[in-house]
């Protein structure tokens, strides 16, 4: 650093209290004797803070400050502009570029020898920003080891990747071409990567899409999908007929929708990967399902019930016969709420039997069956044909139709225990939808013991967990009373643990409707959802929106999330 500037921070960030003379001059000294960076020294003596000291030197050079660098994703064409190497001796990382300027990140704009460095190699003008060296460093080993390898190993594929070039002269050439494509070591690594990757980092979904110029990778994590990487478009065709082979589908057919699966293990863990394909204008689609053995060997309490809704769901899954609904919209956890259940009562003694459009979890010690459409494999008739196994519990993967709402009403009223989803906003919807379907009032008032509804919602990170006082808006808008000093809300800031978003896992939101006798009369009468609703919670029936205020007391979740995800439900 040349001496006016450092003497000239040094005097700036002393004119504005930042750190003091005496502070200076150790630190001075000390990196006059070790040549460590004076910034560096600051820090590590605890002087000053480093985001603070960032922001400091930011104003002072009038370079942006940019916080969020850890949450980026580099692009693979800007950033091999630099050898690994060299990212690391100046800790600096390319961000983008525009025409022939080229954005880099630097954690020391001070150090003038660098950009020359940087400039020479890219042969770009250099428009710098500033960020954390740590954070810096945290993108580059994403980069080249952990998340961001992919892109790492695709910047290296290049060459290996040339044979996709290849000009193809007739189609049975282009599929014999697809074929060795797809079992290239490059494209089988490529493949293997992403599905590693996405595991690591928690995803639920892969969807790999074709676009005009590039194929895009995106992964659902926590319910939100985020682009993790771009591949060259030259690489779709191999990518998409890897998938393929691995997931047993036909190669050659590209204009019709395909499903398959294939299973994997990933660090002890068995993956069960659910693929299906769709063509679109630009190509075939892939959206693969990972589906973790193991997640569902978990109890209970640990989907995110209150105690009192926990004891009385337990009570409910421990009925010798009737039905029990789980209701919510697509993606709120209704599967594996139920697979939970069947878990905990699933004993040597008991004929559990499900039909499931598809089975998602291989669970031991119960019958699984598949619905087939095209073998004549219906949810209504694998009913009747389960209903000749001598079962004890069954359970409907979904009850779509009259028939099968009325095959499941007669093995309830039977002495089977039923258990099946539904698709409404709120538990009181559940039974004005059996009515809607034709169901005659009385059966339904019969069969139907209880009613779970429920949305999942994003947990806040445990790493970044900050808390705050809410707004009097917010308070009114939670229906709560007293002064916003009186609560404690919390949010995550944003970590490396949690990519940046504050938020790191999901739990379920629940709404539980017990029928009693009340209840089965209103039921019996055909009264409103709404009449239905107020007798339920005049019971002591905690709607959607009241659990999911609990959970943002006790610090679980976020107001921003709750109201998300009961949109459309009642508020109660």
């Amino acid at each position: 650093m040349p001496e006016y500037i450092r003497k000239g921070l040094g005097e700036a960030l002393i004119k504005e209290g930042l750190i003091t003379e005496d502070q200076f001059r150790i630190a001075l000294k000390q990196h006059e004797d070790t040549k460590v960076n004076l910034r560096q020294v600051l820090i590590e003596n605890g002087f000053i803070n480093e985001e603070r000291l960032l922001e400091f030197i930011g104003h002072f050079l009038g370079i942006p400050l940019i916080r969020d660098i850890a949450a980026r994703i580099p692009d693979p064409e800007v950033i091999k502009t630099f050898p690994e190497k060299t990212c690391r001796q100046y800790a600096a990382v390319p961000l983008s570029k525009t025409g022939d300027v080229l954005t880099v990140a630097v954690a020391d704009p001070f150090d003038v020898f660098a950009i020359d460095d940087l400039r020479a190699l890219s042969k770009c003008r250099i428009d710098t920003v500033l960020a954390s060296r740590h954070e810096i460093l945290g993108v580059l080993d994403r980069f080249y080891q952990g998340k961001g390898h992919l892109e790492g190993m695709l910047a290296g594929m290049a060459k290996d990747a040339e044979y996709l070039e290849i000009i193809r002269e007739t189609k049975e050439d282009e599929d014999k071409e697809e074929a060795a494509g797809a079992n290239e070591a490059p494209i089988i690594k490529l493949i293997d990567t992403m599905i590693t990757d996405a595991i690591k980092q928690r995803a639920s979904d892969i969807h790999i899409e074709p676009d005009e110029e590039k194929l895009r990778i995106r992964y659902r994590v926590d319910g939100l999908l985020r682009e993790t990487m771009a591949c060259p478009k030259r690489l779709h065709m191999s990518v998409i007929s890897r998938v393929k082979v691995m997931s047993n589908m036909d190669i050659a057919v590209k204009r019709s929708p395909q499903d398959g699966r294939f299973k994997l293990k990933v660090q002890e863990r068995t993956i069960d990967v659910r693929v299906s394909t769709i063509p679109t204008i630009y190509g075939e689609k892939v959206v693969m399902r990972l589906l973790d053995q193991t997640s569902i060997l978990m109890d209970l309490g640990t989907l995110g019930f209150s105690s009192d809704c926990l004891v009385k769901f337990n009570e409910l899954i421990k009925r010798p016969h009737g039905i029990m609904l789980v209701t919510g919209p697509t993606g709120s956890g209704k599967t594996t709420t139920l697979y939970v259940a069947l878990q905990t009562i699933n004993s040597p003694d008991k004929n559990i039997i499900t039909i499931e459009e598809p089975v998602e979890y291989h669970m031991e010690g119960i019958n699984q069956i598949q619905v087939n459409v095209k073998a004549g494999v219906t949810f209504a008739k694998g009913l009747r044909s389960i209903l000749r196994q001598d079962p004890d519990i069954i359970m409907v993967g979904e009850i779509r139709d009259l028939e099968t709402a009325e095959i499941a009403v007669r093995a309830a009223l039977t002495g089977h225990l039923v258990f099946s989803t539904l698709h409404t906003n709120d538990a009181p919807s559940s039974i004005i939808r059996f009515l809607d379907m034709g169901v005659p009032s009385y059966l339904v008032a019969s069969s139907v013991i209880g009613v779970l509804a429920q949305r999942l919602v994003r947990s806040i990170c445990p790493k970044c967990r900050t808390p705050f006082h809410p707004s009097h808006e917010v308070l009114e808008e939670m229906k709560l009373t007293g002064k916003p000093a009186d609560y404690t809300f919390y949010k995550g800031t944003g970590c490396d643990d949690c990519e940046k978003t504050g938020y790191r896992g999901r739990t379920g939101i629940f709404e539980l409707m017990l029928i009693d006798k009340d209840l089965r009369t209103m039921i019996h009468g055909s009264k409103t959802s709404d009449a239905i609703r107020e007798a339920a919670q005049a019971a002591g029936m905690k709607a959607l929106w009241q659990d999911g205020v609990e959970k943002v007391l006790k610090g679980i979740t976020t107001v921003e999330e709750v109201k998300k995800a009961t949109i459309g439900a009642e508020e109660g």
